[in-house]
């Protein structure tokens, strides 16, 4: 369902540290919407030097760019916790100062949205939507996130 992508400047972001930051997102999103972890997807992007401008001006610094694209239906303040976490645990996992994170939310209409092939269910429905699909659906979904 969340889709995150991760971009920073090449060689910013260690094995380890986009590790730590897929874990983090997934965990935080997780815990602050209550939607299911496997469904949690953390895609990284590496910019090459001069291939990355603000302001006219090619970046200087060690930005990390978050954009998350979620279902829509959560309250601005559970949007805004969740920005704030995702900022917090992006810096403590790439070890960069928070002031260095930038992090985005676009909202998606769930029916405009299929994930394994299925249309997603409205945020609050997912343990119902579970129920209701194949046994074949389910374990593959849960499959996936090991």
């Amino acid at each position: 369902m969340p889709t995150y992508r991760v971009v920073a400047a090449a060689g910013l972001l260690s094995a380890d540290k986009k590790r730590r930051i897929a874990e983090g997102i997934t965990r935080v999103h997780h815990q602050v919407t209550g939607a299911q972890a496997f469904f949690a997807q953390v895609i990284f992007t590496e910019v090459a030097a001069g291939d990355h401008f603000v302001g006219g001006a090619p970046l200087q610094g060690d930005q990390v760019f978050v954009h998350g694209h979620i279902r829509a239906g959560r309250s601005p303040e559970r949007k805004r916790q969740l920005l704030q976490e995702l900022v917090a645990e992006v810096a403590r996992a790439g070890a960069v100062a928070p002031n260095r994170v930038w992090a985005y939310l676009a909202e998606l209409p769930p029916g405009q949205m299929a994930e394994y092939g299925q249309v997603l269910p409205e945020p609050g429905e997912e343990s119902a939507w579970l129920a209701s699909l194949p046994a074949e659906d389910r374990d593959l979904m849960e499959r996936s996130s090991h």
